[in-house]
C-alpha cells in the first residue's frame, strides 16, 4: 500500500545542510521539514519531498542552513542602546565601574526594554537564536516581552550581588535580601522553551559564599544555569587570594558550587589547577573573544582555553557588551577564537575552524544544558534554523562551508532564520519588529540614558 505524504508546516528544499549531528554530516541537496515547534524531517530532497506534503515551499538553492547559534554571554540592557559611547582606551576598571555601571543604573524599564529588542534583533539577524543573558537586567518583565515579542530563545537574569564592601553595611542583611530577590526573581515568570529566568550572577567578587550556594541550589532545583563573570583581568583572583588564600576556581570548589550548572564567563586569568577543577567539576567556560581584546584581558599569553579544551572543559561563545565588542554577531566570535591561539602558542593545530563552529552550536547548547532541544539539525529536536546566503562575494566559490562560516563570512549573509519553528527573519528583515520604529526609540532611549548617567561625550574628533 502507498504511504500517503505526511502534512508539515514548512519544507526547505535543495539545500545545503550542516546538520551537525553525531556523524557530523553536511547533506548536500537535502530537504528539511517544520512541523509545529520541530524538525520532523532531514535528509536528501529526493528521499523527503515525496514524503510530505508541506503548507510552505521554501527554495533553499544557493544558500547553507546551520544549526541557530548560541550566545553564551550577552548584556541585553545598558550598552546595546548607548554603543560606541564608552570611550576604548579606558582601563577595565574605569570602563566597567565609572562608565558601564553608571549607564546600566540610569536605565528606565521602558529603556531596558528597548535596549533588549535591539539586541535580539542583532542576534537574530547575525544567526543567534537561543542566548544566555549576563545577569545585568534590572526589569524583569517588561525586558521579557520585549524578547517574546522578537522571537528569540533566551535565559535571563536579575542583577545579583551582595558583597557588603563599606564596613558600616549589615553584610547578613545584604545577603538575606539578594537571596530573597533572586527567588522572587527566578518565580516571578514561568518558565517556557523561549524565555526563562536563572539564577545569573554579576559575578567578579560582588557575590558571597551564600549568595554563590544560594544561586547554585536554585539552578540544581531548577535544571538551570549560573553563570558569573570572573578573572578577565588578574583583579578576581588577586582578591581572591587575598581574602580567601585561594584562587577563584578553588574557592568556589571548595564551598561545593563548582559544578555542571556554573558557566564562569572570561575566565581569561587562571591556573592550570583551576583548569583542572574546571574539568573535574564539569563547570562551563564562557570565552567572549571580542571584548577580551578590546579590553586588553590578555588572552594570548594568559588564557588557558586549548589546555581547557584538551582537558574537556565545555566552551562556549560569548560576545559580551556592545560597549565591549561592538557587535552581537557570534560568527565574529567564531573567527577570533580560532584565530588567536594559533598566533598566541605558534601552532596552527589550535582551534580549527570544525572546534570553533562546534562552539557556535553544540558547545552553546551544551552550555546551556539544552543540547537535546537545540545545537543540530536531527528530527525531534526544536526548528532553530539559520539559512545563509551563498549569492556573496564572501561566500564564493564554496568548497567546504565550515572553513567558510569561520574564515571568510559573518552574519551579514543571514537570510532567513526560523526559532521554534517559526520564521523570524525572512529576506534579511525582521517579521516580529518594526525595525524603523525600533532604531528611532533606540536612539531616543540612548540620549535619554546617557544624559541621566551624567557621563561625558568624549569623542576625540569635532563633530560639525
Amino acid at each position: 500500500m502507498t504511504q500517503q505524504p505526511t502534512p508539515v508546516d514548512t519544507l526547505i528544499r535543495d539545500v545545503m545542510v550542516v546538520t551537525m549531528n553525531a556523524k557530523r554530516e553536511i547533506i548536500k541537496d537535502a530537504a528539511v521539514a517544520i512541523t509545529g515547534d520541530r524538525i520532523s524531517h532531514v535528509g536528501k530532497s529526493a528521499d523527503i519531498v515525496p514524503l510530505v506534503t508541506p503548507k510552505n515551499v521554501v527554495d533553499g538553492r544557493n544558500f547553507v542552513m546551520t544549526p541557530g547559534f548560541v550566545n553564551g554571554h550577552i548584556h541585553i540592557t545598558g550598552e546595546p542602546i548607548t554603543r560606541g559611547y564608552v570611550p576604548d582606551d579606558s582601563g577595565w576598571h574605569e570602563n566597567v565601574w565609572e562608565w558601564l555601571v553608571p549607564l546600566y543604573q540610569n536605565q528606565s524599564a521602558e529603556e531596558e526594554a528597548v535596549s533588549a529588542s535591539l539586541a535580539a534583533l542583532e542576534m537574530l539577524r547575525t544567526g543567534t537564536t537561543s542566548f544566555m543573558e549576563a545577569g545585568t537586567i534590572r526589569f524583569l518583565e517588561p525586558v521579557a516581552e520585549s524578547l517574546t515579542k522578537a522571537g528569540i530563545r533566551g535565559r535571563i537574569g536579575s542583577w545579583a550581588e551582595d558583597r557588603a564592601f563599606d564596613p558600616s553595611e549589615d553584610q547578613t542583611a545584604k545577603t538575606d535580601a539578594a537571596i530573597k530577590a533572586m527567588e522572587q526573581s527566578v518565580a516571578s515568570l514561568p518558565g517556557s522553551d523561549m524565555i526563562e529566568v536563572w539564577p545569573l550572577l554579576v559575578g567578579h567578587i560582588t557575590a558571597t559564599d551564600e549568595l554563590w550556594q544560594a544561586a547554585s541550589a536554585i539552578a540544581r532545583d531548577k535544571g538551570a544555569r549560573v553563570s558569573a563573570h570572573m578573572s578577565p583581568a588578574t583583579a578576581d583572583p588577586d582578591w581572591y587570594l587575598a581574602n580567601t588564600g585561594k584562587r577563584p576556581a578553588v574557592h568556589l570548589a571548595d564551598i561545593g558550587v563548582l559544578g555542571p550548572e556554573i558557566c564562569l564567563t572570561h575566565a581569561v586569568h587562571m591556573d592550570d589547577e583551576e583548569v583542572a577543577i574546571l574539568a573535574e567539576t564539569g563547570a562551563h567556560v564562557i570565552h567572549c573573544p571580542m571584548s577580551a581584546f578590546k579590553g586588553a584581558y590578555g588572552i594570548g599569553p594568559a588564557g588557558k582555553f586549548p589546555e581547557m579544551h584538551d582537558a574537556g572543559v565545555s566552551i562556549m561563545l560569548g560576545t559580551d557588551g556592545n560597549n565591549n565588542s561592538n557587535t552581537s554577531d557570534l560568527m565574529r566570535a567564531g573567527y577570533l577564537v580560532s584565530a588567536v591561539f594559533k598566533d598566541a602558542r605558534r601552532d596552527s593545530s589550535i582551534f580549527p575552524a570544525y572546534d570553533a563552529f562546534t562552539m557556535l552550536t553544540l558547545g552553546g547548547a551544551k552550555g546551556l544544558g539544552m543540547q537535546d532541544m537545540i545545537g543540530s539539525i536531527e528530527v525531534g529536536k526544536k526548528a532553530d534554523l539559520v539559512l545563509h546566503d551563498t549569492q556573496r562575494p564572501e561566500w564564493q566559490p564554496l568548497f567546504n562551508p565550515i572553513y567558510q562560516m569561520i574564515w571568510s563570512a559573518d552574519g551579514r549573509a543571514v537570510h532567513s532564520v526560523w526559532v521554534d519553528g517559526k520564521c523570524v527573519v525572512e529576506n534579511y528583515r525582521s517579521t516580529m519588529i518594526d525595525e524603523q520604529k525600533l532604531y528611532a526609540d533606540a536612539t531616543q532611549a540612548g540620549l535619554a540614558v546617557t544624559r541621566k548617567a551624567g557621563l561625558p561625550d568624549k569623542q576625540a574628533w569635532p563633530v560639525i
